[in-house]
């Protein structure tokens, strides 16, 4: 893309997502603004391919960095791509709600309840206008969406006080999370935990909610694995309980890259599942991009054009 198109499109964005006008900013993107490798194949490839791709398998790990426009309209094309392949038997799994506001999520996408009422009682991220248009595409087709993590006060607990006061926990508490005990970060993913520190100690939620590793002996360790756990847990449970769901998980990309995380966790709870992994980011390279550096990442790169404005500052 010439650069003055790229001006003039990051200038029309900027606008649109200004004014809150998401789905019209969406028709502003195109293929112009992402590129999809191929890692089995070697080469670049469509969003259809990774979508028919998914008929050998039961999960889509969807990596993304939180704030990224191209990302979140990749997103919604990927999910309704799966609905049409795939139809009553696609399920969305999301990071950004968590287990105890289920029966809220199940309560709005039947229309039980109002907007106003689901947004407050779900605790929707602040970007939740990022989100919205997959919820409600969920809702027009009676698709069911998992909320997939553990609530913030059950992590921030693990990682002062450890599993034990997991345990403490009232039963009904430990609904809400992976079962105890939950296998705990190690190898490679642990030394890419450990390595965090200050904002980056923050890598895959909407909320600025966790502490630096070495700050008062919190265990970011022990509760990053919580959250991985719990998604994988619940992924796991959805399969279970509806047999041969096509499955895609829209989770921070720290989550899912290199098969660590949350595709790792999976293994554990439902061992036969099979997996295909993207990791969706923007490189100042864009598009002249070298895809040999993303290789470990997963099974399908996307880089997305760093022009387009994000839809929220770090």
């Amino acid at each position: 893309m010439k650069i003055k198109n790229v001006l003039k499109t990051a200038s029309v964005l900027t606008l649109l997502f200004s004014s809150g006008l998401m789905k019209t900013a969406y028709a502003q993107l195109s293929e112009a603004n992402y590129r999809i490798y191929s890692v089995k194949l070697g080469k670049e490839v469509s969003l259809n391919e990774i979508v028919e791709d998914m008929a050998n398998a039961d999960v889509l790990f969807f990596g993304e960095e939180h704030n990224d426009s191209v990302t979140h309209y990749l997103e919604q094309k990927t999910y309704e791509l799966m609905y049409r392949k795939f139809g009553a038997k696609t399920t969305l799994s999301m990071e950004m709600f968590t287990r105890d506001v289920q029966a809220v999520m199940d309560e709005y996408l039947q229309g039980g309840i109002r907007e106003k009422h689901f947004l407050k009682d779900a605790r929707v991220w602040s970007n939740y206008k990022d989100y919205k248009p997959m919820v409600e595409f969920a809702k027009t087709n009676k698709l069911p969406i998992v909320c997939a993590n553990a609530a913030g006060r059950y992590s921030n607990l693990a990682g002062r006080k450890g599993q034990k006061a997991l345990m403490e926990l009232p039963a009904a508490s430990k609904l809400f999370f992976a079962p105890l005990p939950y296998d705990t970060a190690s190898g490679a993913y642990y030394d890419k935990l450990m390595g965090l520190s200050g904002h980056s100690a923050t890598p895959d939620t909407g909320k600025k909610i966790m502490p630096v590793v070495s700050m008062g002996g919190f265990s970011l360790v022990t509760a990053q694995s919580l959250w991985d756990a719990t998604m994988a847990y619940s992924i796991s449970e959805h399969l279970k309980q509806k047999k041969g769901q096509k499955v895609m998980h829209v989770n921070g990309r720290f989550h899912s890259d290199e098969r660590f995380a949350a595709v790792t966790q999976l293994k554990k709870y439902r061992p036969k599942a099979v997996a295909l992994v993207v990791s969706c980011g923007s490189d100042a390279a864009f598009p002249n991009i070298d895809w040999k550096q993303y290789l470990s990442l997963g099974d399908y790169i996307i880089i997305t054009d760093p022009a387009v404005p994000r839809t929220y500052k770090d």
